[in-house]
């Protein structure tokens, strides 16, 4: 026995009326300034042991449940056993503080059925006119089966995965990550809550539109800017016209100085649902530029018009300089990821949430001598791709200036002189460092018996931090090769695939690990309470860039390009097995997958960055 709620809402100038027949709603009439006048028809499903409904007023979004819950009782049902079900109050009036009485706009459709059931709820514009019948049973079911076998065709056109070998079930696994990363595309509206050096307090971003993906419906329903350059190197797979106009949203929420918030938490809902620490987005803050990876996947397919390439040339620009401004080193041609806790005594390793990487190890204490090898190759990266929309849309002056910015980033011999550590013989961050530091419970007091204990980090040795290479080895240590700024003839490429290999380093039979085994972070708390997230699970978005690179290599002449096309054969076999497994066993994709079993891990479904495991079986890169 199963209770479903299904409620409609409007949070603005909306009516809602329910039509009953026989104590039980069969139709929802309603009118929006939005929408116009529209119709939702409720078909009875079988095997209803009970129903119930609530009409009533909501003041916003995030007050339903709330409200929900007062409107709900107990009930005895008839028959045998005397089961109980839950009940809704059905017309309740609510009042504003004057007395005057609030039009309903919440309706909440109750029903306890047994399993199994199917519940059909139909939705109808009053601006349409053209449809005979409404879609509900055998019309729904005839139409849905047309437009499954359009999807069907489509699919195999775009991802030739029947044509590649893959057995049907495997198909229909790629066709669910695909469907549930575009089902996951939503338009929100809102302000984000942001801060600057210019401000005491944070204020409201201006309200504004996104059209985005998320990364998991349930868990984040929000648009991340790190995730969503990695949703559209799929979603532009399957439709570069979505792909186009999500980037474009994206690329309006830039502001006078080039900066885009990292997560668009837009409005009061959706603050609700986020925990304060992260609600306050600050101006010098950055996040990976992750979109100039479809935008050059598309502008390499030749997708992408000119007059488009001049639409975003301006924004991208003035983000560009943004990053190349605030996000500089100290010394020339170094970056380092702004807005990590200097003064922090909680963390074992402060987080670079702005990294995109959390808890990643880097410099144990942070300070303005950092230099970050992953932000180095993301501008490098960027600097490649401005060159050629420049040259695109016939802006030469610019072309030159990006092309010499993009040859200067990505001199292997500077990028050697400032990252590659010559005592751990891999790429590095480098900073106000020391790995003798541990978490330790102190008393808050220590001169009074009794009082409370806190963890703090302390430092174990009296010669403290120095500057150095920070050498923990992992996804950062691989970014040369990864955004493929590493030249294919270069020896430090075939230390890195040696290295990747390694099954004591990053190699798992189930994907690339985040950090190293060998790492002393490696599956560390970072706190009392925070388990490790980046020190050793495996991501399937780095994973992805890493099968990419892999496949760069493996088709570029060059010593290594045996090798690479070995490892290229071997990971991607990995990653699509184990991912493939665990969805049979679990019915979900994962946030990340744990690097000693395979199994998932963290949020679920998480139908964002790990669906590029389809593009992994297509062979698209």
């Amino acid at each position: 026995m199963v209770s479903l709620l299904f409620y409609a809402t409007h949070e603005g100038q909306a009516q809602l009326q329910p039509v009953v027949n026989k104590k039980m709603p069969t139709e929802l009439h309603g009118h929006s300034p939005e929408l116009g006048s529209f119709k939702m028809y409720f078909a009875s499903p079988p095997k209803i042991m009970y129903s119930s409904f609530l009409v009533t007023h909501t003041p916003n979004l995030h007050s339903v449940k709330d409200i929900v819950m007062r409107n709900i009782r107990m009930v005895k049902l008839k028959g045998p056993g005397k089961q109980q079900a839950l009940a809704l109050a059905g017309h309740v009036t609510s009042r504003d503080q004057d007395g005057r009485e609030l039009p309903p706009n919440l309706f909440v459709q109750h029903w306890t059925l047994q399993l199994p059931f199917v519940v059909e709820v139909a939705f109808e514009s009053g601006s349409f006119l053209s449809r005979g019948e409404r879609l509900l049973g055998p019309a729904f079911e005839s139409l849905r089966e047309f437009y499954s076998q359009k999807f069907d065709r489509k699919f195999e056109e775009k991802f030739s995965l029947t044509s590649k070998g893959f057995s049907e079930k495997q198909v229909q696994f790629a066709q669910a990550a695909l469907s549930n990363m575009v089902g996951g595309i939503g338009y929100f509206y809102g302000s984000s809550k942001v801060i600057s050096r210019f401000f005491k307090k944070p204020v409201d971003y201006w309200d504004s539109p996104l059209y985005t993906a998320v990364p998991s419906r349930p868990f984040f329903p929000r648009g991340f800017l790190w995730d969503e350059g990695f949703h559209q190197l799929l979603i532009s797979q399957w439709d570069e016209s979505i792909s186009k106009d999500i980037i474009g949203h994206w690329l309006d929420l830039i502001n006078i100085e080039g900066w885009i918030p990292r997560e668009q938490i837009l409005g009061d809902e959706a603050r609700t649902k986020v925990p304060s620490d992260f609600v306050v987005q600050h101006n010098e803050n950055a996040n990976p530029p992750t979109l100039i990876l479809p935008i050059k996947s598309m502008v390499d397919k030749g997708v992408l018009d000119e007059g488009y390439l001049r639409k975003i040339f301006p924004r991208l620009k003035a983000w560009f300089n943004w990053f190349n401004t605030t996000q500089l080193g100290n010394l020339p041609s170094t970056y380092r990821w702004h807005g990590r806790d200097v003064n922090t005594d909680k963390e074992l390793n402060p987080k670079t949430l702005t990294s995109g990487l959390d808890d990643y190890p880097r410099a144990s204490h942070p300070s303005d001598d950092e230099r970050h090898v992953d932000l180095r190759c993301w501008m490098a990266f960027a600097a490649s791709l401005m060159a050629n929309i420049a040259d695109a849309v016939g802006e030469k002056s610019d072309a030159f200036l990006y092309r010499s910015t993009s040859d200067y980033l990505s001199d292997n011999k500077l990028l050697d002189k400032y990252h590659w550590s010559p005592k751990a013989e891999f790429y590095s961050d480098y900073g106000n460092h020391t790995k003798l530091v541990k978490l330790v419970r102190r008393s808050v007091q220590p001169s009074q018996p009794g009082s409370p204990k806190k963890t703090v980090r302390i430092v174990t040795s009296k010669q403290g931090p120095s500057l150095k290479y920070v050498n923990a080895f992992g996804y950062v240590s691989l970014f040369p090769f990864l955004l493929q700024i590493l030249d294919p003839a270069s020896p430090k490429l075939e230390k890195i695939l040696k290295d990747l290999k390694d099954p004591e380093r990053l190699w798992s039979e189930y994907g690339l690990r985040s950090l190293s085994k060998s790492d002393f972070l490696y599956q560390k708390y970072n706190t009392e309470h925070d388990a490790p997230y980046w020190r050793g699970a495996i991501w399937i978005n780095i994973n992805y860039l890493a099968v990419r690179a892999l496949d760069y290599y493996a088709s570029n002449t060059g010593p290594y390009q045996s090798m690479a096309k070995d490892i290229y054969t071997d990971l991607r076999s990995n990653l699509i097995s184990n991912i493939f497994r665990e969805y049979q066993r679990s019915g979900f994709v994962w946030e990340q997958y744990d690097d000693i079993a395979g199994n998932g891990k963290g949020s679920h479904p998480f139908t964002g960055w790990s669906s590029l495991v389809v593009l992994m079986m297509s062979e698209h890169f």
